[in-house]
C-alpha cells in the first residue's frame, strides 16, 4: 500500500510541476487582476475605503507587472488550473535585507481563495527554492493569522517585525525567516 501511496505522491507532485511556470508578458493582466482580488481578500478585511482602492488601483497594474516579468531583480512563477492563473509567487533578489543570511524576498505570494489548501502555495515555494536558493524571508500582515500560521507550517521562523505603509498609515507586518 505505501508503495502505491509513493507512486500517486510522485504523480501528483509532477502534475503540479507541469502546472507552474515562469510569467510571460501574456500573464501580466491576469496577475494584476489576481493581485488586486487576493489583496482585498486578505487585507481589506474591515471593507473598502479611498486609500485601499487607490493603493491596489495604482499598484497592481499590467505596466506593473510587465515591467517586473523582464525585470532582472525579480523572479515570477505562475501556477495554471485549466488555463486560469489560480496563484503566483514573485522574488525580489535585490531586496532591503538581501544578504548571505536572509537570501532574497518573496514579495508576494498570492493564491486565489478557492484553491487556496491544495498544496499551490507550498509548490510555488518549493519550485522558486528549487531555481533561485532555499534561504529566503517574506513579510505578512500581522492580522493574517492564516498565511502566517501556514509559513510557520512550512519551517519558517518569525525574526521580527517591519511595517507596510498606505497613505500615511503604518501597518505592522511580521518578518518571517526560511533557511
Amino acid at each position: 500500500m505505501m508503495a502505491g501511496w509513493s507512486l500517486k505522491k510522485k504523480q501528483f507532485f509532477k502534475k503540479i510541476k507541469e502546472m507552474i511556470r515562469k510569467a510571460k508578458s501574456e500573464d501580466a493582466i491576469n496577475l494584476a487582476t489576481l493581485s488586486i482580488q487576493v489583496w482585498l481578500d486578505s487585507y481589506a478585511t474591515d471593507g473598502i475605503r479611498k486609500e485601499i482602492s487607490q493603493h491596489v488601483l495604482t499598484s497592481f497594474t499590467e505596466s506593473y507587472f510587465n515591467e517586473l516579468i523582464v525585470d532582472q531583480d525579480y523572479g515570477i512563477l505562475v501556477y495554471e488550473e485549466k488555463e486560469h492563473l489560480v496563484g503566483y509567487i514573485m522574488a525580489n533578489f535585490n531586496s532591503q535585507w538581501k544578504d548571505a543570511a536572509n537570501g532574497y524576498e518573496i514579495d508576494k505570494l498570492y493564491v486565489q481563495f478557492p484553491f487556496q489548501g491544495q498544496g499551490i502555495g507550498r509548490s510555488l515555494i518549493l519550485e522558486m527554492a528549487a531555481l533561485f536558493g532555499d534561504t529566503f524571508w517574506l513579510s505578512t500582515w500581522f492580522r493574517n493569522e492564516k498565511a502566517i500560521e501556514f509559513y510557520k507550517h512550512l519551517g519558517f521562523i518569525d525574526i521580527g517585525h517591519t511595517y507596510f505603509e498606505l497613505q500615511g498609515e503604518s501597518h505592522e507586518n511580521r518578518v518571517l525567516l526560511f533557511k
